[in-house]
């Protein structure tokens, strides 16, 4: 018969459990915001092992000498917790959302490079016209502005004035 207090009796103090969580959840996310946001969007075979060797690396400190499941849940309570507090503080006070959300950075206006903005999220002019052709534009000149999103995705306005379509996906062979 299972010790259900070993399942489910917090083996670790509850503040302990949240200020673990905290702080492991507000010193990724000042990383994160510190990367840039090109790293955001679409996630290649070496992002995911880079996330998932994140996530053993503060595994330990995140949970200390806990073991049963509620001491999980209460950690994944805080994580959520903290996500949702950055949300409603950057749509209350704009201000601040500067500081916790990314904003698009202007890439390309008047078919003119940003090369700021390249140089701040270390992008090469070879990665930014991929990005052009997977619009299905050949010139950089075709294009009035183009915005690095929040999410790493680039955004493109045609010089006519109309947005390009979402990029095309590669066929399943």
């Amino acid at each position: 018969m299972p010790d259900w207090n070993a399942v489910f009796v917090p083996s670790t103090p509850v503040l302990e459990i949240f200020l673990r969580g905290t702080i492991t959840f507000l010193v990724l996310m000042a990383m994160m915001r510190a990367a840039g946001q090109r790293e955001a969007g679409g996630l290649g075979i070496t992002d995911v092992f880079l996330v998932v060797l994140v996530a053993q690396a503060v595994a330990p400190g995140l949970v200390g000498e806990s073991h049963s499941i509620t001491d999980g849940v209460i950690l994944a309570a805080t994580v959520i917790l903290w996500s949702l507090v950055l949300d409603a503080v950057a749509y209350r006070w704009p201000r601040l959302s500067r500081v916790i959300k990314a904003r698009p950075r202007l890439l390309i206006e008047h078919g003119r490079l940003n090369h700021k903005v390249m140089r701040r999220e270390l992008m090469t002019r070879s990665e930014v016209t991929v990005q052009l052709r997977l619009h299905g534009i050949e010139d950089i000149s075709q294009v009035q502005r183009a915005c690095l999103e929040p999410n790493g995705m680039i955004s493109i306005l045609r010089q006519n004035g109309t947005e390009t379509d979402e990029p095309a996906r590669p066929e399943v062979l």
